[in-house]
């Protein structure tokens, strides 16, 4: 990975096909430090990786300018916006070898870290790269080898939604506490946006953290 990016090694993908219903809202658009959540993910993916592509509905996201892969199963959970991905990735002219996923409600997520995963996953001899904190695994930030998408397919078809159980499946290696910590002190590099009030919170921490 030359010059801290990745051109062809490590692609991007934004998981943005959520139905967001116990947010009220569409989570994407939700703004922080006066723009939307989405925008402010393509740019931090962009300083890490290239390409950087967003899972979600056809055309919804066109303004944001990065390219759309429409979710093929909506509706259905992560899990299939992330087999989604990888079979993008296995389809694309550089055919990355690995692929870092985010879901696109994670405010507190930094560049260094996401920099840290995408070298963790380049090195690595399992199929996903993910992390554990004190709230469990954390598979929706997590570094993605193409390859899994056969097995992951496979599961899917059998009924597997969950995403943990979608791990399950494969070869993985789990980075813990001593791994992520040093990235974030404050113990919220992992911390999404599940409801307003969350949104709230989060708002509130980082623009008091740019006063």
């Amino acid at each position: 990975m030359t010059g801290g990016k990745s051109e062809v090694g490590v692609a991007g993908y934004i998981l943005a096909g959520g139905g967001s219903t116990r947010f009220g809202r569409d989570k994407a658009l939700a703004e922080i430090g006066g723009r939307p959540m989405l925008e402010g993910m393509i740019e931090l993916l962009q300083s890490v990786t290239r390409p950087v592509k967003i899972v979600g509905v056809a055309g919804k996201y066109a303004a944001f300018g990065a390219e759309i892969v429409e979710d093929r199963w909506p509706g259905e959970g992560p899990l299939g916006g992330i087999i989604t991905a990888l079979e993008d990735a296995d389809r694309s002219a550089t055919r990355p070898e690995w692929n870092l996923i985010v879901s696109c409600d994670l405010p507190f997520l930094k560049k260094d870290w996401l920099q840290f995963l995408a070298n963790r996953g380049v090195k690595s001899n399992a199929q996903v790269v993910f992390s554990h904190s004190a709230a469990g695994p954390e598979p929706l930030c997590a570094c993605w080898q193409t390859g899994a998408a056969t097995k992951l397919s496979s599961g899917f078809e059998r009924g597997v939604r969950k995403v943990t159980e979608g791990i399950a499946l494969l070869r993985v290696e789990v980075l813990d506490e001593a791994d992520w910590k040093r990235f974030d002190s404050a113990g919220r590099l992992f911390w999404n946006m599940n409801t307003a009030a969350d949104y709230e919170e989060a708002r509130r921490i980082l623009e008091a953290e740019h006063k």
